[in-house]
């Protein structure tokens, strides 16, 4: 479908002249690495399950960097396992401590939906993998759309929470206090699609993020940050 696609800009009188440069970027064949030795076994197992028995060498040196307490950004390309690049180490901090709590920030309410359909299933793997008995491994959205009636639930309950920095900024940070429990949990704060908060909006962000880093230290948390993107040009830089 995509060459057909590409053949019909290309012949057609109306798109090929808008179209001033083509290029072709050659695959490279991926570097895998094993999984980690200290990956928990009921990730592995689920990770198995689901036709996974190797991580690509990004993952696993963003495994790698999270389990020793630092900061990530994970740059990659589109497809190349962003998700599971952070879904493992909050995954495996949330079994290992059952009071651990994490924050998933996007952009947009499609992407939030379409990340919490990619965490249902992993969580979906893993439950099968543990002791049911004991199973508290929730995610859910908290967003403008969220039902009143859900939100004391979803504040108490939610191992990960899925919103946006807007309802970040307008809806849990000035009602700390209802979300005191979970502040003082926060593990991890998973920033996806950074590239797209630059500008004004980039800058009213990072102090939203400011008040987020205050108020979780206010309740005793000092939660780790892991950023991604597909598309941003200076990774090193920032």
């Amino acid at each position: 479908m995509l060459s057909t696609l590409l053949t019909h800009w290309q012949t057609d009188d109306d798109t090929a002249p808008n179209i001033s440069t083509w290029r072709t970027q050659p695959a490279r064949p991926a570097v895998l690495a094993a999984f980690p030795a200290d990956l928990p076994r009921e990730l592995a197992e689920a990770l198995r399950a689901r036709g996974i028995n190797q991580l690509y060498s990004h993952q696993a040196e963003a495994w790698k960097q999270a389990r020793a307490g630092k900061n990530v950004v994970l740059a990659t390309g589109t497809a190349s396992g962003k998700t599971l690049g952070y879904n493992l180490p909050v995954l495996a901090a949330l079994l290992e401590n059952p009071q651990a709590r994490a924050l998933y920030l996007f952009p947009t309410k499609a992407l939030t939906q379409d990340q919490l359909s990619v965490i249902s299933e992993q969580l979906s793997a893993l439950r099968k993998t543990v002791n049911t008995a004991h199973w508290s491994l929730t995610s859910a959205t908290y967003d403008g759309d969220t039902p009143q009636a859900h939100r004391a639930a979803i504040r108490k309950n939610g191992r990960i929470i899925f919103t946006n920095p807007d309802m970040l900024h307008t809806g849990i940070l000035p009602h700390h206090t209802n979300w005191a429990d979970f502040f003082q949990n926060l593990r991890f704060v998973v920033i996806d699609e950074m590239h797209t908060y630059r500008g004004v909006f980039g800058s009213h962000v990072a102090n939203v993020l400011r008040r987020l880093k205050r108020v979780a230290n206010f309740y005793g948390a000092q939660p780790q940050f892991i950023l991604t993107s597909a598309t941003i040009g200076n990774p090193q830089e920032l």
